[in-house]
């Protein structure tokens, strides 16, 4: 009894065969002998050709098995692509026969074509759905395999050995899946556990298994590639990882979307906006690309109006928008910590909070900016500047030195930038070096930018607080007294400023110490002068001539 599947195949060959003609027949190979001549329709006599009868559906098959039988001589000669254009034109005339379709699904896994060769083993094994093949389901497991899909693989192979249990190729293929499914649950599971160098291992073994085969690594698996060197903190691999996921697959959202949140990472924000776009042309319901999308405009909006604030000199305003840029952009570590965007972000706030006066605010920005991306000598020039401020001298001079190096090896680092670091540089080293002696600026209690005013003013104050006939120090009144002397000189307050030694009334060059040069008995007539001070607004002045005075 025929059943009724054979029917239809029949009823289809006959219908190819009575609108395929003469003109369905092959074109011959190298080893054939030419097919006759089809008359061109376009030219055509108008004298009428005798009618020619259909060819009788035995006939069709018989050319399909001849034509088949060509493809197979070519496969056999390593001819791969000579073999799939015949087994493409026996398929033509009958379509309905599985093993056309499995012959050039091997020519397909020869040439490494997995996916056109699954296509053709799935549609052979539906064909065969009544009598499975094991050669058909075992060319199916390969390509499974081999396209990063080792469940269905070992679904597949399960059903191979239930019909050859002995089948020795499916037994070594066996193998192969089992190790590529170990390795898939390993990277599962340490990706939920957040073990990014275990599961950057796994899916590594994952990559070669499939790249040993020949095969084709699936997007999502690129995309976790990407993912991994995110929550290394690696924003140049992961932008390498995905250019290649993009490269081989240019219409995935999901990679178009993941290398707009690796540009924005990497500070680069308006091609992040032109990727997270290009995702919503091929998907206007992809949610990750529409929440990025909001994203990037508000970091790019919020950063921009800190940035004018700054300019303004509205410093707190700015600390403000820089803050909230920094909350948009967040932490997370699947996110690189924020990446180098949010280096540069907390080395903006840090920078507006040194003009405030919050060095220890601005130092935990700089720091953890430095975590972030070492390698930023603007960052490390505001570090070096808050450590100055806060006269921890020795690690300004180390933050001033790496500074100059980071900005000599930055390409986009101008000459103006380096030599102006090396100036701050050698002011570090000044003020490091009067650290170890006398600060004549904190002995006055005023900043290195004051003016000769300000000197004054400090010196009265600290003259009428230190004075021993007022129950002050007289060591510390010595040095208030000493200090005036250096920074009340213009002359000689720029060669201190520089570096140079300039110790007491006399600039400490006559070897004597104490205050510069004075005497004992010098300094004793000083003290009797302030008998009654501050009470009659008189002036003194010290003897021989120094230079020394008071005006109150």
């Amino acid at each position: 009894m025929v059943s009724k599947k054979t029917k239809q195949a029949k009823r289809a060959t006959k219908e190819e065969a009575q609108s395929s003609g003469p003109s369905a027949e092959p074109t011959a190979g190298p080893s054939s002998s030419p097919s006759p001549a089809t008359p061109n329709p376009d030219n055509a006599s108008p004298i009428a050709s005798p009618e020619l009868d259909p060819p009788e559906e035995g006939d069709i098959v018989q050319r399909a098995e001849k034509v088949k039988e060509k493809g197979n001589i070519a496969f056999k000669a390593g001819k791969y692509q000579e073999a799939i254009e015949q087994y493409n034109k026996a398929i033509e005339m009958n379509p309905l026969e599985p093993a056309f379709l499995t012959n050039r699904a091997a020519s397909y896994i020869a040439l490494k074509r997995f996916r056109p060769a699954l296509d053709d083993c799935q549609h052979a094994a539906t064909l065969q759905s009544d009598n499975p093949s094991a050669k058909t389901l075992l060319r199916l497991a390969r390509c499974q395999l081999a396209l990063g899909s080792p469940t269905p693989a070992s679904s597949t192979l399960r059903i191979i050995l239930t019909l050859e249990p002995k089948n020795s190729a499916a037994i070594q293929l066996k193998s192969k899946i089992s190790e590529l499914e170990n390795h898939m649950k390993t990277f599962e599971s340490a990706r939920v556990k957040k073990d990014w160098g275990l599961a950057r291992l796994a899916l590594d073994k994952c990559l070669q298994g499939i790249e040993g085969e020949g095969g084709e690594v699936p997007t999502d698996w690129r995309v976790w590639k990407v993912e991994l060197e995110l929550a290394k903190g690696n924003l140049d691999n992961a932008n390498s990882a995905a250019n290649d996921a993009i490269r081989l697959n240019s219409n995935s959202p999901e990679a178009l979307c993941l290398r707009g949140l690796v540009l924005m990472l990497s500070g680069k924000l308006p091609q992040a906006l032109q990727h997270v776009q290009s995702a919503l042309r091929l998907d206007p319901s992809h949610l990750p690309a529409q929440q990025l999308r909001k994203r990037v405009k508000d970091i790019e909006r919020l950063k921009d109006e800190g940035n004018v604030a700054f300019k303004a000199g509205k410093l707190q305003e700015a600390v403000d928008r820089y803050t909230e840029t920094l909350e948009r952009i967040g932490e997370e570590e699947i996110e690189a910590k924020g990446g180098l965007i949010r280096a540069t972000l907390l080395s903006n706030r840090a920078t507006t909070l040194l003009k405030l006066q919050e060095y220890e605010r601005a130092l935990a920005d700089t720091n953890a900016s430095l975590v972030l991306y070492p390698n930023s000598f603007k960052a490390l020039r505001t570090q070096a500047r808050v450590n100055l401020a806060l006269e921890n001298y020795e690690q300004a001079v180390r933050d001033f030195k790496t500074a100059v190096e980071e900005a000599q090896k930055d390409g986009s680092t101008t000459e103006r930038d380096v030599r102006e670091l090396r100036t701050e540089l050698k002011k570090s080293e000044v003020a490091l070096k009067r650290s170890k002696t006398k600060d004549y600026y904190k002995i006055l209690g005023v900043h290195r930018e004051c003016t000769e005013i300000e000197i004054k003013k400090a010196y009265r104050k600290e003259s009428l607080k230190h004075h021993p006939d007022k129950g002050g120090d007289e060591e510390k009144f010595k040095l208030v007294v000493e200090a005036h002397s250096v920074l009340s000189d213009p002359q000689r307050r720029s060669r201190y400023d520089s570096g140079e030694d300039e110790d007491g009334l006399n600039g400490g060059s006559d070897g004597m110490g104490g205050m510069g040069g004075m005497s004992q008995a010098d300094i004793a007539n000083l003290f009797a002068q302030f008998n009654g001070f501050g009470g009659g607004g008189h002036s003194h002045s010290s003897r021989g001539g120094s230079g020394f005075s008071f005006a109150f």
